[in-house]
């Protein structure tokens, strides 16, 4: 399909790279596309940024039909933009849409439509260290009837957002709140492996009980036991124990993460002994007693690496490498970003050129 382009007639002034912050600057175009029953996916579009015409009674609005993905695009040395990964976001954003009755699109589109909008943004791509364009991609239920069924309308759009230096002071490790009485996804069979925001929506009232208790993050156990971790916010999450790498794995409740994924080709690249299985809070907290919980990190698209410095659950106070940023927590995110912007050679085909 053509796309078509429409240039803004009122470009917006470009901000201080210097302080933008994260999800609160537009860039001034977007990505559009429509899908009506019995014509498909249809119109995609460049346009210039600005309100979705919406019903009040849209079925997103009332049942939550809609899926997003979240990506970054980063400016070389030499002045080249280029995507992390990308196929593996419209890959998952297709997975999500089944989940959620929402038509699949052509990934090969996506990518078109992707690389049409960042070419005619690219001076909104920043230049200043770790600095980088946030790419956000979502699908929202159009039609307007109050009725629990899927949708016949769609609309999907692409909103960009240049982003600060996530780490602007240095790597300090989080504080993590673990919570024990409510539950973010059913363990199998419900929403938790999908990105779609009704999961984040769960988690709202455990974040406002962590920070109210002076940590920045929580920690899901599982709905059924109560026992299992599983992740961390927006995170997935990484525990060294007695030398042993160990993620939660994925059973249906959790993202499969795009950094996890990365992060775990890369452990087992420099030959280090990764496990993806079940791992209880009780057997963390007996490992850390013991000496033998080394490092903690969680990953995910904005933080790329995340250490952990200490846990809390319940009572009890777990600190994890002195509260200091561990080795391989470090490694992990010198090498990904590093790959990233370009600063080394990317031996594993995860880096797309843009423009």
């Amino acid at each position: 399909m053509e796309i078509k382009v429409t240039l803004t007639d009122h470009p917006k002034q470009k901000p201080d790279e210097n302080n933008l912050g994260f999800g609160h600057i537009f860039t001034d175009h977007m990505f559009l596309m429509d899908y009506d029953d019995g014509q498909g996916w249809h119109d995609p579009r460049v346009v210039p940024y600005g309100p979705i015409p919406m019903d009040p009674a849209c079925s997103c609005l009332h049942y939550a039909q809609e899926v997003f993905e979240g990506m970054k695009a980063y400016r070389t040395a030499d002045g080249k933009i280029q995507f992390f990964r990308p196929g593996q976001n419209f890959k998952r954003l297709n997975t999500s849409c089944e989940r959620l009755v929402i038509p699949k699109m052509d990934e090969e589109l996506l990518m078109e439509g992707l690389k049409r909008l960042v070419t005619i943004e690219k001076d909104w791509v920043p230049s200043a260290p770790d600095t980088s364009l946030y790419i956000r991609p979502f699908i929202v239920a159009t039609q307007a009837v109050l009725g629990v069924h899927p949708s016949a309308h769609y609309v999907y759009c692409v909103i960009l957002s240049p982003s600060g230096a996530y780490y602007a002071g240095g790597i300090d490790p989080v504080k993590i709140y673990v919570e024990t009485k409510y539950v973010r996804a059913a363990s199998q069979g419900g929403m938790g492996a999908y990105k779609t925001g009704g999961n984040y929506a769960a988690s709202l009232i455990a974040q406002e009980e962590a920070e109210r208790q002076g940590y920045s993050q929580v920690l899901w156990l599982d709905a059924v036991e109560r026992k299992y971790v599983e992740e961390v916010g927006s995170m997935n999450v990484f525990f060294k124990i007695d030398g042993e790498i160990v993620t939660p794995e994925l059973d249906g409740s959790i993202l499969p993460g795009i950094t996890r994924k990365s992060v775990i080709q890369l452990l087992r690249s420099w030959g280090m002994n990764v496990s993806e299985r079940k791992l209880s809070i009780d057997e963390l907290e007996s490992a850390a007693k013991a000496g033998k919980l080394e490092e903690a990190w969680g990953t995910g698209t904005a933080a790329v690496i995340s250490p952990i410095g200490e846990l809390k659950c319940g009572d009890t106070v777990t600190v994890i490498n002195e509260g200091r940023i561990g080795e391989i927590s470090q490694k992990l995110y010198d090498t990904i970003t590093d790959i990233q912007w370009g600063r080394i050679p990317d031996p594993f085909g995860w880096i797309t050129p843009c423009c």
